[in-house]
């Protein structure tokens, strides 16, 4: 598998991953009263996953340089 692909599948993943977390039934269980230090549960919940979100696609993404040969090339020149 080339590692484009891979970049492409753990990209995919970590979408799928994003849309269960900030669906209807984990938002639920954290849709509480309650306070931690002073802040509503469901906000720290939102903050959190934004960040690590964020996180988890940076090491995604900048994980390891792909050599110049993996990428399709966008222009192709004809030699004449």
């Amino acid at each position: 598998m080339s590692p484009v692909r891979r970049k492409i599948q753990r990209l995919l993943v970590l979408f799928a991953f994003g849309c269960l977390a900030l669906n209807y039934p984990l938002l639920a269980l954290f849709s509480k009263i309650t306070m931690w230090y002073g802040i509503p549960v469901l906000y720290l919940y939102l903050f959190a996953f934004w960040v690590l979100f964020i996180l988890f696609i940076a090491i995604v993404t900048e994980r390891k340089k792909l050599p110049r040969s993996s990428f399709p090339p966008l222009f192709s020149r004809k030699s004449e």
